[in-house]
């Protein structure tokens, strides 16, 4: 604690983000707990990641559940919920975007 060189209050954002992201919380809450207000979360995550908060929350989760359907067979329907998308629907839109093609698909693939 003495030799911690972070902003007093504003917890490591990388490191938050990263063992948080699959909870489904508003961006709002993000930055509250993470010590900051909604727009300097936006500033300091962009400034890090190079990317929107939106967007990067998003693009992990499906980067996880890829991982989840590809190598370790699991059901979409199983962890659209465990990795933080709200309900199957937006979950199988926001993967067929992302990877063209739907997570059942991907699955019956493997």
């Amino acid at each position: 604690m003495l030799f911690e060189f972070n902003e007093p209050g504003k917890l490591d954002l990388e490191g938050f983000m990263n063992g948080h992201y699959r909870y489904n919380v508003s961006l709002e809450k993000f930055a509250f707990l993470t010590g900051r207000s909604l727009s300097g979360f936006k500033r300091d995550f962009a400034k890090l990641f190079k990317i929107t908060p939106s967007r990067w929350l998003t693009k992990k989760r499906l980067s996880e559940a890829k991982y989840l359907i590809e190598n370790c067979k699991q059901r979409p329907s199983d962890i659209y919920l465990e990795i933080g998308f709200a309900n199957m629907s937006h979950f199988s839109y926001a993967y067929k975007k992302e990877f063209g093609m739907s997570p059942l698909h991907t699955n019956n693939n493997n």
